[in-house]
């Protein structure tokens, strides 16, 4: 027999895993307990969505990761991987919890229209619901602020089967945007038109502020402009424009489905699907 005195070739194939145990995949089934190793938090899955998990530990906090590699069981590495049996058999939901219509064309656009105040409540509307809205052909609009209502519904000219449903930010009693909603309902088109809103000063603040790592959102002293106040007391570039976009890229980015929003805003915009798509 020949004796190699250097062993094997180190440079042969497979020799930079050679003794390495492979990581096995593991199923993300719910109440499995998992331990993120980056941040070492543990928790027991409580959420699967299509590429995260969601875990909660045992104060009741939660917190998102990437489904993947990362993850310790019992101390030892797995992969957190999609369950066979969710592929298989589970009906698919969209972001705002209806069960997911398959390979449904988008409808022809109706006559009605659903009004936002502004761009950001647009993108959180088309966010949550745009599945179930493309679906139902529904269009949605944005004002750019609530002072113009009345002249856009006059120009709409809305009647049977063409109506309007109009979601206004703070909509509380004594605030503007209450009369004008009164206004409006009292107007000649006031049968075909449905104003409803939340109490929230911003749509900002629909999303829950855990999403953020927030207890709460900060309360802005009414001198100072709400958004910039937000950023300065998160410590977020508030200089321009541009920053309250990135702003609300971030807090829109944070959104993954309708349990990320208040009640408030989620029962508003199902009542203004409902009204402009019933026949």
């Amino acid at each position: 027999m020949t004796y190699d005195r250097y062993g094997s070739d180190v440079l042969a194939s497979g020799w930079k895993t050679a003794g390495q145990r492979p990581v096995p995949d593991v199923e993300a089934v719910r109440d499995l307990v998992v331990e993120d190793a980056a941040s070492g938090f543990c928790g027991a899955v409580t959420r699967l969505e299509r590429s995260t998990v969601e875990l909660e530990d045992r104060l009741g906090k939660k917190r998102v990761f990437p489904l993947g590699g990362g993850f310790l069981i019992d101390g030892e590495p797995v992969t957190l991987v999609v369950p066979r049996s969710a592929d298989a058999g589970a009906r698919a939901r969209t972001a705002s919890g209806s069960f997911s219509v398959a390979a449904a064309p988008a409808r022809v656009a109706r006559a009605s229209r659903i009004f936002v105040e502004g761009r950001h409540d647009a993108e959180l509307v088309e966010k949550v619901w745009g599945d179930d809205l493309r679906v139902e052909g529904v269009v949605v609009e944005y004002l750019e602020g609530v002072d113009h209502l009345e002249d856009i519904i006059r120009d709409f000219a809305p009647a049977t089967g063409r109506r309007i449903g109009v979601l206004v930010d703070h909509l509380v009693p004594g605030s503007k945007e209450s009369r004008i909603a009164e206004q409006v309902v009292r107007g000649p088109y006031g049968k075909s038109v449905l104003v409803v809103g939340h109490p929230y000063v911003d749509v900002w603040q629909s999303v829950k502020p855990a999403r953020l790592g927030l207890e709460a959102w900060p309360v802005i002293p009414r001198s100072i402009e709400w958004k910039h106040g937000i950023c300065e007391t998160l410590g977020w570039p508030h200089a321009d424009q541009a920053d309250i976009a990135r702003a609300w890229k971030r807090i829109l980015g944070s959104v993954r489905s309708f349990t990320d929003l208040e009640p408030d805003l989620l029962g508003r915009v199902e009542q203004l699907i409902d009204f402009v798509t019933a026949d």
